[in-house]
């Protein structure tokens, strides 16, 4: 297949992207480069796609929609996986017209790009920060969420909502993705285990949130991907069961699907830290905070529609994923 991924300088993206090449498919791969984080990291990623015949490169903004239309009139991808977006709850809270230019302008020249261009499937990254206020466990696409504590949430909420509409209206096949706290090699700077890993090795203080009560599925990169593959080979069609009356949020009458992606394992916080202390041979020194605005307490992925449609459920442990991160952390900044 012809692929284009949007993000391809990212942590899923790039990792998705060596995935498709790897069997065989073509890919073009958006990305803008922006500074958000190390721009250094990116392009390190982006050199171990780079190498392959069939990944093309290209540098241009989502919201360009000049741009985006002309990418997807001159590559006519068969199959779309947009995984661009501005990231990050907490940095919602001081550039909200980041997540607007990026998730929802973006997004919006993505679709048209698909409907305009006879894509198959548009697989996009959701986020399990859609379930915002929800407090019933394990977090169910069959859930109401529609109560998002963050702007980036509410953004991730409008993108399945704009899929949505252009599955009804143009009968694109849509399938949205819900990731639960993605985690690895090739990680995000601004995430969890990568602070506190260059923090704990520099023999800084940790910000833990919470005072470290909450819980997270967090789910191993390499989970994820399979996950994203084995949905973006499989066309979502209309539920002929949808009714109005009873509307189920994760189907349709329309060719429209979500999914969790999560490891279907909270795991405490503390915890977290305990195993990231033993892979590094060093004890963590901690700041202990309140949840922090926009947070949520716990999450905790069911996974039960993954497993029935694509038959597979994401199992690596934090132990094992934890593990492999630091080995790699070690080898790429050398400590």
């Amino acid at each position: 297949m012809k692929v284009l991924i949007t993000g391809s300088a990212g942590f899923i993206g790039s990792n998705l992207a060596l995935r498709l090449l790897k069997r065989g498919d073509e890919v073009i791969g958006i990305d803008n480069l922006n500074d958000y984080y190390d721009v250094n990291l990116k392009k390190a990623r982006l050199a171990r796609v780079a190498k392959y015949p069939s990944f093309t490169d290209v540098r241009v903004n989502l919201e360009d929609r000049a741009a985006i239309a002309e990418v997807f009139a001159k590559h006519k991808p068969n199959r779309v996986v947009n995984l661009a977006a501005q990231a990050g709850v907490r940095y919602s809270l001081e550039n909200p017209h980041s997540y607007v230019d990026t998730n929802l302008v973006g997004f919006v020249n993505i679709l048209e790009g698909c409907r305009h261009n006879g894509v198959e499937h548009l697989v996009y990254a959701s986020s399990s920060s859609v379930y915002g206020a929800n407090t019933q466990m394990p977090f169910s696409v069959h859930q109401n969420v529609d109560h998002p504590v963050s702007l980036y949430a509410a953004s991730k909420k409008a993108n399945e909502l704009m899929a949505h509409t252009y599955s009804h209206l143009f009968r694109l096949p849509t399938t949205g993705l819900r990731f639960f706290t993605v985690y690895g090699p090739w990680g995000r700077p601004d995430m969890a285990l990568f602070m506190f890993t260059k923090n704990i090795l520099a023999g800084k203080p940790i910000d833990v949130f919470n005072y470290g009560k909450h819980r997270r599925d967090f789910t191993y990169i390499d989970d994820i991907v399979e996950g994203v593959i084995r949905i973006l080979d499989r066309i979502p069609a209309p539920n002929p069961d949808w009714s109005s009356d009873t509307p189920d949020s994760a189907t349709s009458n329309a060719p429209y699907k979500l999914y969790n992606i999560g490891n279907n394992q909270p795991v405490e916080l503390m915890h977290y830290i305990k195993v990231l202390e033993d892979c590094l041979g060093k004890k963590a020194e901690m700041n202990l905070l309140p949840l922090q605005l926009g947070d949520v307490p716990d999450t905790y992925a069911d996974v039960a529609d993954l497993v029935t449609d694509v038959g597979y459920k994401p199992a690596t442990t934090v132990e094992d994923g934890i593990a492999r991160f630091v080995a790699w952390y070690r080898e790429y900044f050398k400590v």
